[in-house]
């Protein structure tokens, strides 16, 4: 079935176009015809508007910047998001940090897996002094070859899961639970730990308002697209305004 958008049917030429930009993702082909149909939406209300720029990219880039507009944010905002996130703030903190991980694959059975990983936690809270051994005959990840260590940890080395458990945790202890990220289920042992050094805020203040600009401005785009698509006349694909992801 083709895909029309306002009475333009996009073609096989589109997609072929689009495509290799959406490699890697879910479903590439479902991902490729959504930008392809958020393309055309955009490039309708850029006429409608009498935008006459003779490069689409450029058209659509005056659109947005006509219609999607955001404010800076006062300082008195930032210093809230300052007051409320300290730990975002710091430099120099550090953990040393060991792991155990149980990779979740393809056709795992995830509830097996996490019992046996639990399993093993309890056992290594019981008695730490074998999370060596542990680490280098059940874990996943290379780092078993050196008794589970990836040395010193800052924050942003790792997923954010992973990160926010390490940097909450007492140093010197096995953390309490398993922490799950996208890689697997991890057990997860602590060394010494640098708290590190509070930036001020006039050195940070221009980056948190850059950071809720954009944050702003997303809102905003994605908001912008759900009016755009709620109002064009799509078929041949279910698109949703309120799920569209915002073009590249």
């Amino acid at each position: 079935m083709p895909v029309i958008v306002n009475d333009y049917e996009l073609t096989d030429a589109d997609m072929e176009k689009e495509l290799p930009a959406h490699e890697g993702t879910a479903d590439a082909m479902k991902s490729a015809m959504t930008a392809l149909v958020l393309r055309r939406v955009l490039l309708d209300e850029a006429q409608q508007q009498g935008l006459q720029q003779a490069d689409e990219d450029e058209r659509i880039d005056a659109l947005l910047r006509q219609e999607v507009i955001v404010p800076i944010p006062a300082r008195e905002e930032c210093l809230r998001q300052y007051q409320a996130n300290p730990a975002r703030f710091k430099v120099g903190e550090l953990a040393e940090v060991s792991h155990i991980l149980f990779q979740v694959t393809p056709g795992v059975d995830l509830d097996a897996l996490r019992k046996h990983a639990q399993l093993l936690l309890d056992e290594l809270l019981e008695d730490p002094t074998q999370f060596a051994a542990c680490a280098k005959a059940n874990s996943n990840c290379p780092s078993s070859e050196v008794a589970g260590s990836l040395g010193q940890v800052t924050r942003g080395m790792t997923v954010p899961e992973f990160e926010q458990a390490v940097f909450a945790a007492e140093p010197g202890h096995i953390i309490p639970r398993l922490v799950e990220t996208r890689f697997g289920l991890h057990i997860i042992l602590l060394g010494r730990k640098l708290d590190g050094q509070l930036l001020p805020f006039d050195e940070t203040e221009s980056k948190i308002a850059l950071a809720m600009q954009k944050a702003s401005h997303d809102r905003a785009l994605h908001q912008y697209l759900q009016l755009l698509v709620g109002r064009a006349k799509i078929s041949g694909i279910d698109i949703q305004g309120a799920a569209t992801p915002l073009v590249q």
